[in-house]
């Protein structure tokens, strides 16, 4: 069974699926590794490296989906400026994993199913104690929460800590990270550690000590927020009433704060307005807002996706891909859930796709020629499956709250990722 990797054609897309250090533990399964040359090469990782650990190199994009299983960072439904392209080498039986969207372009996940492939979409990976190792969101949220601290501190015209010189005293920057999923929490930690003052706020109180014990301080506002903890401890979808008073109430902490980053964001729906173009006029100049949610309409109302632009003398952030822009380590850390899943999926080094395991069925997107997901269906106006659960079970209760940035769940209010 051969297992392969093609080079990201999405633009500003340097991550790779498999880096050579995963290659070992899949020829240890009784698997064959290809890899299409050059496509670990912006993320640092050479065809040379791949060789040396035995992995075989193709220089044909379709010689790498011609493998029995693909492993893609973005596959049709998360590259929508070349991922049709791919359409004519996708064949009956073949295996795709990576991300795919299916929420947001669900339409792509039907034009692959036509194509025969099973797809597998790793945003659905549920939140259980057991598949926390193959957890795509959060692997990619760390690195975007901690990005998002570095563009931010690069664009605003102040140093992080407090410092006291001959010059005289350099005051603390003061730091707001609204959500505290897995990249809020990072930013919030890595803004600590660089010396500024740093407040989080999330909807659910719950959180109070994961933020303080990064050594951010928890902001509190006057908002009914006992029903805001929906199921698995993810933060709830609340009326308008509750959103316009929590914009009133942020206002107010908005305009005191050098650097705000924002987080939340709901898959396959428009961000919730959190920071409205009045809030904005009330910053002082040369503040910044990095907006994690910008994909999806963004979280403050003058976002831009993919753009800098500067409002009232506020600098307002809309990336889309951070991860992308520290591809060594996404890589690293996204290959390493791509090959725990793959390794999940392999019994005695062929593919076994049982779908009584929650896992498999969760991600399962596209199989025998149909959308099997019925969160997809719907979305296609397709009946449901009966062999196919419509909601995510519930995580266990171990599981800590707020860690996957695009939650199955259709109403939970989640951190931005990718």
């Amino acid at each position: 069974m051969i297992i392969a990797a093609a080079k990201e054609t999405y633009p500003g897309e340097r991550r790779v699926a498999l880096v050579p250090a995963h290659v070992p533990l899949l020829i240890k399964a009784g698997l064959e590794v290809v890899i299409q040359s050059g496509a670990g090469q912006e993320a640092g990782f050479p065809d040379e490296q791949y060789v040396e650990k035995g992995a075989k190199i193709v220089a044909a994009r379709e010689e790498a989906f011609a493998a029995d299983v693909l492993a893609q960072v973005r596959t049709i439904g998360a590259n929508p400026v070349h991922g049709e392209d791919d359409l004519s080498h996708m064949r009956s039986g073949s295996v795709i994993v990576g991300t795919a969207d299916p929420l947001s372009n669900p339409e792509a996940i039907q034009k692959a199913s036509t194509q025969g492939a099973t797809l597998f979409g790793l945003e659905l990976i549920p939140r259980i104690t057991r598949a926390q190792s193959m957890d795509i969101l959060s692997s990619m949220a760390t690195v975007a929460g901690y990005r998002a601290v570095l563009l931010g501190a690069e664009a605003l015209p102040k140093m992080f800590p407090m410092l006291m010189t001959a010059a005289g005293t350099i005051q603390a920057a003061r730091v707001f990270v609204i959500g505290a999923g897995v990249a809020g929490l990072q930013a919030i930690a890595t803004a600590h550690r660089l010396g500024a003052i740093v407040y989080g706020y999330d909807v659910r109180p719950a959180v109070r000590e994961q933020v303080e014990s990064l050594g951010g301080k928890f902001v509190e506002m006057e908002l009914e927020t006992e029903s805001a903890e929906g199921k698995g401890g993810y933060a709830k979808q609340m009326d308008e009433e509750f959103y316009q008073r929590q914009r009133q109430l942020m206002a107010e902490v908005v305009a005191k704060s050098d650097l705000v980053i924002t987080t939340a964001a709901i898959p396959g729906r428009r961000s919730p307005l959190l920071i409205t173009a009045e809030a904005v006029e009330g910053m002082m100049p040369g503040s910044v807002i990095v907006d994690l949610a910008a994909e999806r309409g963004g979280n403050c109302e003058l976002t831009k996706a993919d753009e800098r632009i500067v409002e009232h003398g506020v600098t307002i952030m809309g990336p889309t891909n951070l991860p992308a822009e520290i591809p060594y380590h996404a890589s690293q850390m996204y290959s390493k859930n791509v090959t725990t899943f793959l390794l999940h999926l392999i019994d005695d080094g062929q593919l076994k796709l049982d779908l009584e395991d929650e896992i498999t069925r969760d991600t399962l997107l596209a199989h025998d020629g149909d959308v099997v997901n019925n969160r997809v269906r719907e979305l296609l106006d397709l009946p449901p499956q009966d062999s196919t659960p419509t909601e995510t079970p519930e995580p266990a209760a171990d599981e800590p709250a707020g860690e996957n940035e695009e939650d199955p769940e259709p109403a939970a209010e989640k951190e931005a990722d990718e």
